[in-house]
């Protein structure tokens, strides 16, 4: 059974969350230059943020499904457990072809395209 300090824990850990990833989508699709420094540190600001135990799972699926920036980085996060688990399959499989083509040609001599 939640205790009301819990909900508010989980709360302000989703809200945390929010902002963050919405703030992060904001400075990937800007235009032009972004600022290294406040990157990284809205990065490492999200990261400590996801990793929250406090976050309820529903909650933190919603602002992945709606933050493609964020879901990366959680996927980053846990690529060690769980692998490329939010990444679309075809896209997966593209990449690894791609990759591997691009090995033959380097092996036979021909580099890339």
């Amino acid at each position: 059974m939640s205790t009301p300090i819990d909900a508010q824990r989980g709360r302000a850990a989703v809200e945390t969350v929010i902002v963050l990833a919405g703030l992060l989508e904001r400075l990937e699709r800007r235009p032009g230059r972004i600022d290294a420094d406040a990157h990284r540190t809205v990065v490492e600001r999200l990261r400590r943020a996801l990793a929250e135990p406090d976050l309820p799972a529903d909650a933190l699926e919603a602002v992945l499904g709606a933050h493609p920036a964020a879901a990366q980085l959680y996927e980053n996060m846990n690529y060690a457990q769980a692998g490329l688990l939010r990444s679309p399959l075809d896209a997966a499989v593209a990449a690894e072809r791609q990759a591997r083509e691009l090995l033959e040609r380097v092996a036979r001599g021909a580099g890339p395209r």
